[in-house]
């Protein structure tokens, strides 16, 4: 069965189930996928040692049940997924708070757009669900996927009021995201993790590493400000968004901004770590070990 597939009959079955029973079956889903897990777990429990200061070689016991934990939240984030509809907006925007939206008002009035950069924390669809009503277009990068896979995502964004452009390495991306951004719109971007491995390198919880340049790149090239942004889980129904002021870049110095960024990164993550959904490797380190 391809995934495409597995998400419609999954969204099928969710489409029955209220809100509670949809969260519920998520963390049991995940609590499942942690016993079966190999390398993703691997990958969890090392990203948690480094949120807790330790060598991800020698993690604690404390680690391991934040990974355990972070499988379970991690769960939760794909019943939501395949639980949400369009109909269903209303009740989630009813359940959902937000810390410093002042500063998105503020970005968009200056009229240069806004660049929102995300880790993988929570539910990331819901934060960018949280700017639509504040009237801008808001556009969001999403990873290349197969057709049928990515068509299924766009199609769900879509209905809940967020344009989705693929990364497929053409400068008709970035291109576009300009033209939204002159437009005052809002761009949303994940900054945590550097698919093309071509990022600027930084030190991310005490480990180099590279993280994405677009959100600076973006930022310097049209002069909208960067908001850092997190979408955490309540412990039961609802979501609570932090929007962080915006970066303060030098001029033509993307290195220092991605350095900036990724410490901001680092304070909304260790604000619930186990709703970062870091199950992939992210450092060197990682894939060495990987391959050991």
């Amino acid at each position: 069965m391809n995934a495409a597939v597995a998400y419609k009959i999954g969204a099928a079955c969710m489409a029955l189930a209220p809100e509670p029973v949809a969260r519920r079956l998520g963390h049991l889903a995940g609590k499942w996928a942690w016993r079966r897990a190999d390398r993703r777990k691997r990958m969890a429990i090392r990203a948690m040692a480094r949120v807790r200061g330790e060598s991800p070689d020698d993690p604690s016991r404390v680690a391991i049940e934040m990974a355990r934990e972070l499988f379970s939240e991690y769960g939760r984030y794909w019943a939501e997924v395949l639980w949400l509809r369009k109909r269903r907006i209303p009740q989630v925007e009813r359940h959902l708070s937000i810390d410093g939206i002042e500063h998105y008002r503020k970005a968009l009035a200056e009229g240069k757009g806004v660049i929102l950069a995300l880790p993988h924390v929570g539910n990331w669809e819901i934060a960018g669900r949280a700017a639509v009503p504040e009237g801008a277009h808001l556009i969001a990068v999403a990873e290349q996927l197969d057709e049928r896979e990515a068509e299924w995502f766009v199609r769900l964004r879509r209905e809940m009021g967020i344009d989705i452009v693929l990364a497929d390495g053409s400068a008709a991306v970035v291109d576009r995201l300009v033209e939204v951004l002159a437009g005052n719109g809002a761009v949303a971007l994940l900054s945590d993790r550097d698919l093309s491995r071509r990022g600027a390198e930084v030190e991310f919880f005490g480990e180099r590493t590279r993280l994405p340049t677009g959100a600076v790149a973006l930022a310097l090239r049209t002069g909208a400000p960067i908001l850092p942004v997190a979408s955490y889980n309540r412990s039961g129904r609802g979501h609570h968004i932090v929007v962080k002021p915006p970066l303060q870049l030098r001029s033509d110095d993307i290195a220092d901004g991605v350095q900036q960024l990724a410490r901001v990164l680092e304070d909304l993550i260790s604000a619930a770590p186990t709703q970062w959904h870091m199950v992939s490797p992210n450092w060197p380190s990682d894939r060495a070990a990987i391959r050991a």
